[in-house]
């Protein structure tokens, strides 16, 4: 999903996979001086690490835990390799895929030749929601039009909607303190599209309900993935544990490329330098990306480098549960589907991914889990397990062998009306320090390729800072 929205023909923000910095070639000496300092190993500071490398400046970064990859990582149980959470892609995420090229990784991935989500209900009935052979943004229509699981009428309303959405601009700061339910009812989208479409895509997406989804990252989300380009919503699913994808290849793709990944390592300040002070020790630095979660960052970076700090570490967070359940049979051929009406939102086949021999292993992901965040697993069990009996009704006759809950309780900031003016630049007060992460001012909601595009900002910036230090 992008900043503006995708047209027909190349994607717009397509240099990017490329990487925004100029690469050196690969026999060249990294240049000199003391290395940049990343803070924070998760997506945001594995790209800015990665275009800092290739662009000739050594990197050094610092990360608290014992692996990469942030918020998308794996453990292993019971022979298996679990993801913490459910993570898909959209073909227009460029950066994202350009980030899986950097590290060698997209034949990790299974990207649709074309879009297609089945959408399932309790009761038995199901719809297909999928692109035609027909140019953006009218390819939707005819899944639309006949779209089972509204009215006539209701489909009618969704085209008009689809229309009067598409004419938004997603930069309007005005639309940042509007919620997307109003927009909707003022629209003429009764509770049954909320319900069984615009929630199915604004909720996976912005990880809030429509009434507390700001309308203007909404309009970008809608805009850009299914109201654009033909093929912008093509969905991308890892193939391997997230561990794999994005950790153990962003390790080894950052020291090939000779930077240096120091695990289990934290920094505990930023000093004037710029420096890092870590393990009680201050390291000078060329320049210093901070690229953690938005609270801790606001606890490391210095007030007088970001006066408004307090403004950005205000943004509160929101949860996204995944229940997870394996079964001694297969129950299911469908790779990953959506759901209405039903504490089910989305479900994800993890059988092969995860290393599953024998029966087939399903992941459920909840996003806005609000509700489920503190439940305890046996609750969540005894409402789980019904409903995806009522989906599939061979569960009905699988053992259940494992059933386990994984819970992110800061997942993503509450990306609700307001909230959008909160997020800082990638530039501080400070020459020389950054900030990165997918809180700050991408443009973008929340996701892995927010992560990506805030650390090439902030190498970007970084990278002027150091040419404009080196000229003096």
């Amino acid at each position: 999903m992008g900043r503006a929205p995708l047209k027909d023909g190349p994607l717009k923000d397509e240099p990017l996979k490329g990487g925004p910095l100029n690469v050196r070639p690969r026999s060249a000496e990294p240049m000199g001086g003391e290395p940049v300092a990343i803070v924070g190993g998760g997506l945001a500071g594995i790209a800015a690490a990665l275009a800092l490398e290739e662009a000739g400046y050594r990197t050094t970064l610092y990360e608290a835990r014992p692996r990469l990859g942030g918020a998308t990582h794996s453990f292993a149980r019971d022979g298996l390799m679990v993801d913490n959470g459910q993570h898909v892609f959209l073909r227009c995420c460029t950066a994202y895929r350009g980030l899986l090229d950097r590290l060698g990784a997209s034949r990790h991935v299974e990207l649709q030749e074309r879009f297609d989500v089945r959408v399932l209900t309790p009761d038995g009935r199901s719809a297909r929601l999928r692109r035609h052979a027909l140019p953006g943004p009218f390819h939707l229509v005819p899944s639309l039009a006949s779209y089972p699981l509204l009215r006539p009428a209701d489909r009618l309303r969704a085209l008009r909607g689809s229309l009067a959405l598409r004419r938004l601009d997603p930069a309007d700061p005005a639309l940042d303190r509007i919620d997307l339910a109003s927009w909707l009812s003022a629209h003429g989208q009764r509770d049954a599209a909320k319900n069984a479409l615009w929630e199915l895509f604004a909720v996976a997406a912005l990880n809030v309900r429509a009434e507390d989804a700001a309308l203007g990252l909404a309009a970008m989300v809608f805009r850009t993935a299914l109201l654009g380009r033909a093929d912008a919503a093509d969905i991308g699913v890892p193939a391997v544990p997230l561990g794999q994808l994005h950790g153990e290849a962003a390790l080894s793709a950052i020291t090939r490329q000779g930077g240096t990944v120091r695990l289990a390592t934290k920094v505990t300040a930023i000093e004037p330098g710029p420096a890092v002070v870590v393990d009680g020790t201050r390291v000078e630095a060329s320049a210093v990306i901070v690229a953690t979660p938005h609270q801790q960052a606001a606890a490391l970076t210095p007030l007088d480098a970001a006066p408004d700090r307090d403004r950005w570490s205000a943004l509160s967070a929101s949860p996204i549960v995944n229940v997870h359940v394996v079964y001694d049979r297969r129950v299911t051929d469908v790779p990953f589907a959506a759901v209405v009406g039903s504490p089910v939102q989305w479900v994800f086949d993890k059988t092969r991914a995860a290393g599953l021999r024998r029966g087939q292993y399903l992941a459920v992901s909840v996003s806005a889990a609000d509700r489920w965040i503190d439940c305890p697993a046996a609750q969540a069990r005894a409402v789980f397990v019904p409903a995806l009996e009522r989906l599939f009704p061979e569960a009905r006759h699988a053992q259940v062998v494992d059933f386990f809950v994984t819970r992110e309780r800061r997942a993503t900031f509450r990306q609700g009306p307001g909230s959008g003016v909160l997020r800082p630049q990638a530039v501080t007060r400070w020459p020389g320090l950054f900030l990165a992460g997918a809180w700050t001012d991408t443009g973008w909601p929340d996701t892995m390729e927010a992560a990506v595009r805030s650390g090439l900002n902030a190498a970007r910036s970084a990278r002027h800072h150091l040419e404009r230090q080196a000229i003096r």
